[in-house]
């Protein structure tokens, strides 16, 4: 299956799951293919036919703005270099989880969350220590037993109930002893944090040089701008006087490429609950693209009131759905 054919029937799963997704990001560089919500659950997805495609520039990027946008990184895959990826596993590339198409169906379709995730040394579930607590002292057994037929020691039976994560092997043995499921969800949607230890958010990019002048001019006027490198956009820009209210941010001379980026920062924009803005360096006569709104350099620089700028960006581009 070609990649394109994958996106687009990743993309028909999620329309039925009754997410909202954007229009694809057909331009590069990018980090992600396509921004989709449903409810309070917004995610960047990168779709690949093989998920060790995604470099570590790629995942860093995909993270950072994760955490501008309140939203979760995920890639949808199909294979590594040297296997089939699993239905029901979560793995992880760079600090993103990543699942297959068929994991997806299960989680966004019919509510079903994976159980097992993949990390060195094999496949491992997060048990429930309290449910195996109860079940062993129920049947009156003592850590001891336990650790006998699970072919353990005492102490990682009392580390198992105290939350510490398990083997797939162990955990089938636990169902099989007390005819019980011990196993918890992961939780995808919010970045499979528990069963993950992902380091700190990557540090922001470099500002491009080109970028610094409109860049300064919006901190200036009360705004924390977070660069971006592999965008359709520059940067996400935070209204310091309006904690959700961000704004995606766009810059260059106004090219038919330029006007496409624009237009697909519009469409993620409306999935991801953002206005978007784009500075050219020439005058356009237009003051909007598809709702993002337009703003020569020019026309920027004689504003010397902050307050003006942000009224100016509210008033041309398109209001946040959730606005």
């Amino acid at each position: 299956m070609s990649r394109t054919a994958l996106i687009e029937n990743v993309t028909a799963m999620l329309e039925d799951a009754g997410f909202l997704v954007s229009d694809r990001c057909a331009v590069r560089p990018k980090s992600f293919d396509v921004a989709a919500r449903r409810d309070d659950d917004l995610l960047l997805l990168k779709i690949l036919g093989n998920v060790d495609a995604l470099d570590a520039e790629t995942g860093a990027e995909m993270r950072r703005l994760g955490e501008y946008l309140r939203a979760t990184p995920m890639v949808l895959g199909i294979r590594t270099r040297d296997e089939e990826l699993k239905p029901g596993v979560v793995y992880f590339r760079h600090g993103v989880p990543v699942i297959n198409p068929d994991t997806g169906y299960d989680l966004f379709v019919e509510g079903m969350p994976p159980l097992i995730y993949a990390a060195p040394g094999g496949l491992y579930v997060s048990l429930d220590g309290d449910l195996l607590a109860d079940e062993r002292e129920e049947r009156g057994w003592s850590l001891g037993r336990l650790a006998t037929e699970l072919g353990v020691s005492r102490r990682t039976v009392s580390k198992y109930e105290d939350g510490m994560n398990a083997s797939i092997e162990v955990a089938i043995q636990l169902e099989e002893l007390f005819n019980e499921p011990f196993s918890s969800p992961v939780d995808v949607l919010d970045g499979a944090d528990e069963v993950h230890d992902a380091e700190p958010t990557p540090s922001a990019p470099e500002t491009d040089p080109d970028d610094e002048h409109v860049l300064h001019v919006l901190t200036n006027a009360g705004f924390t701008v977070h660069p971006t490198a592999r965008a359709p956009f520059k940067a996400v820009s935070e209204d310091d006087q309006r904690s959700e209210a961000r704004v995606l941010t766009g810059h260059s001379a106004f090219t038919p490429a330029a006007e496409k980026r624009a237009r697909i920062m519009s469409s993620i924009g409306e999935v991801a609950h953002t206005r978007s803005v784009y500075f050219t360096e020439e005058d356009e006569k237009r003051e909007s693209v598809d709702g993002t709104a337009l703003v020569s350099c020019e026309e920027l620089a004689g504003i010397t009131d902050p307050e003006e700028i942000r009224d100016l960006i509210r008033d041309r581009a398109a209001a946040p759905s959730e606005a």
